[in-house]
């Protein structure tokens, strides 16, 4: 039997970019899961006609955080690992192991990328932009993927080396202790943002200006703690907000 090596989990993590590519009502990320881990099938299933049956049942319904998918990957991997050994693993046990790691992870994911990390990359890039620098937005965009694109790859990884109980050992801890630090420098940078917002060159915003920035800084924070907008939603605030810029021109 076929071990994993370290190449293979590289062409997983390198896939898992693309796991939403062929998302879709009916099985969402299950295609592209099943994309993300046929280099590992590949590997373990030399027979074709076994390696497309293990690849036929990774395309049923799947859905988790995008990002630290990877993790789930990786230990998927080590099972299916097992598995090819001749550990008895039927499919059930198979589908039970990933719809618990993808709740886990989504559980996480959420609260790490979408609540925490992107907030912090956008107001490091507003301060920058706000100072003058045009390097603001090139700067929001290396700070979130250097993040970003670097879970995704460690993540194969870590769910390998731990296999299915990934998410019962240290990792879910470190993982909340990286949530809790992104969290205070947010909140650090948030601070920061409106201070240079509100009094650039030290020089104070007119008190209208000043009560809008604080009514919408609220409303924003108020939206936050609701699920993500949908791009409909992105789209008429984007509308309104164009309105609101262009109207007393």
């Amino acid at each position: 039997m076929s071990e994993l090596r370290k190449r293979d989990l590289l062409r997983i993590a390198l896939r898992v970019s693309l796991l939403q590519a062929t998302f879709n009502f009916e099985r969402q990320q299950g295609l592209g899961w099943a994309f993300s881990l046929a280099p590992a099938l590949r590997r373990l299933y030399p027979d074709h006609a076994l390696r497309a049956q293990r690849l036929a049942e990774h395309t049923a319904y799947f859905n988790t955080q995008p990002t630290l998918c990877s993790i789930a990957l990786g230990a998927v991997a080590s099972f299916e690992e097992q598995r090819a050994a001749g550990a008895p693993i039927d499919s059930g046990s198979m589908t039970r192991v990933k719809n618990v790691l993808g709740s886990s992870l989504a559980a996480i994911g959420d609260r790490m990328f979408w609540f925490t990390l992107r907030p912090l990359c956008a107001c490091i890039g507003l301060i920058l932009a706000a100072g003058g620098s045009a390097l603001g937005a090139v700067v929001m965009w290396t700070c979130y993927n250097v993040m970003h694109q670097g879970m995704r790859v460690a993540g194969v990884g870590w769910g390998y080396r731990h296999g299915p109980a990934v998410m019962s050992g240290d990792l879910r801890a470190r993982l909340e202790r990286m949530i809790r630090a992104w969290s205070l420098m947010g909140v650090a940078a948030v601070g920061a943002t409106v201070a240079v917002v509100l009094v650039p060159d030290g020089t104070p915003r007119p008190i209208m200006f000043q009560i809008v920035f604080v009514c919408g800084l609220a409303f924003g924070l108020i939206a936050a703690q609701r699920l993500r907008p949908s791009p409909t939603e992105w789209a008429l605030g984007a509308g309104v907000l164009s309105l609101i810029v262009t109207w007393p021109k």
